[in-house]
């Protein structure tokens, strides 16, 4: 029992940090008057503490000129910060860092704030050309390369657990290692496997993979069962699943996975599972 315990333990960790996330965000309908001073620097989140804003990115020092007939500047980044400054039409800014999906800007006159990607679509760059900006967690989920998850589901009708760790080898391609622990009523059965995935659209924001693997098949049946035998073997598996991002550093994934075990020269067994979980990439 004790990977059971584990497991849970990982995912009440997991789901807890997305919450205490979600709660230090500014609330997108939050009143401008319950906002706090101008001077007053946003509250951090816990993620903030682990991974603080850089100023290096795709947009750092970049130079804009406004389209739209104005465009305002918040004191934070968070529409519940006062506007304190606006920038008319042919005004130019120039982009400091960005924080999710707001970006810390300078005026020509040397006015530091904060504004939305939605306003800065309405941008044009130095070029002439117009600004376009791509989902900014597709740009943060990109940029790192380890990602950390767990899922609960079905495996042949008995409940699984699984926990992995996955590395990005490049845009479309990862490799992944995890391991299962499922708890059925006559016997218990862990796995693990490492795979190789792909996710050719991984510019999406609901993106599918797919995945080949090979790895180890463990079973120890009850010991009140008469001549029942412990099974040690070789497994390979595929899998098909999406990945949904809901925020900068967690992603939703439901996937199907097929295992078949290699019991002997002559036999094999097949498996099916359904998982369901969030991981959390950096």
């Amino acid at each position: 029992m004790r990977p059971m315990r584990t497991a849970h333990a990982f995912a009440t960790a997991l789901l807890s940090a997305l919450l205490l996330t979600l709660q230090t965000a500014p609330a997108w309908g939050q009143d401008a008057g319950a906002a706090p001073p101008a001077e007053a620097a946003p509250a951090p989140g816990i993620l903030d503490r682990w991974f603080p804003p850089k100023p290096e990115g795709l947009d750092a020092q970049e130079r804009l000129q406004v389209t739209a007939p104005f465009v305002e500047l918040h004191t934070g980044p968070g529409r519940g910060y006062p506007v304190f400054h606006v920038v008319e039409r042919e005004g130019w800014i120039t982009i400091v860092l960005r924080h999710t999906d707001w970006y810390k800007v300078r005026t020509e006159d040397g006015k530091i704030g904060w504004m939305n990607r939605e306003q800065l679509a309405s941008t044009l760059t130095a070029s002439g050309d117009r600004k376009t900006f791509r989902e900014v967690v597709l740009d943060d989920y990109l940029r790192r390369r380890v990602e950390m998850g767990a899922t609960f589901g079905r495996f042949d009708s008995e409940p699984v657990i699984k926990l992995w760790g996955g590395y990005r080898l490049s845009d479309t391609l990862s490799v992944e290692l995890a391991s299962s622990q499922v708890q059925g009523v006559y016997a218990g059965t862990s796995l693990w496997h490492v795979a190789l995935l792909t996710e050719p659209w991984f510019k999406q924001r609901l993106s599918p993979f797919f995945g080949v693997g090979v790895g180890r098949f463990h079973n120890v049946p009850n010991k009140s069962l008469i001549d029942a035998h412990t099974t040690d073997a070789n497994l390979g598996m595929v899998t098909l699943g999406v990945k949904y991002h809901l925020s900068e550093r967690f992603v939703a994934r439901l996937d199907f996975e097929l295992t078949t075990a290699f019991l002997s020269d002559a036999k094999t067994s097949d498996y099916g599972a359904y998982n369901a979980g969030l991981s959390f990439f950096f």
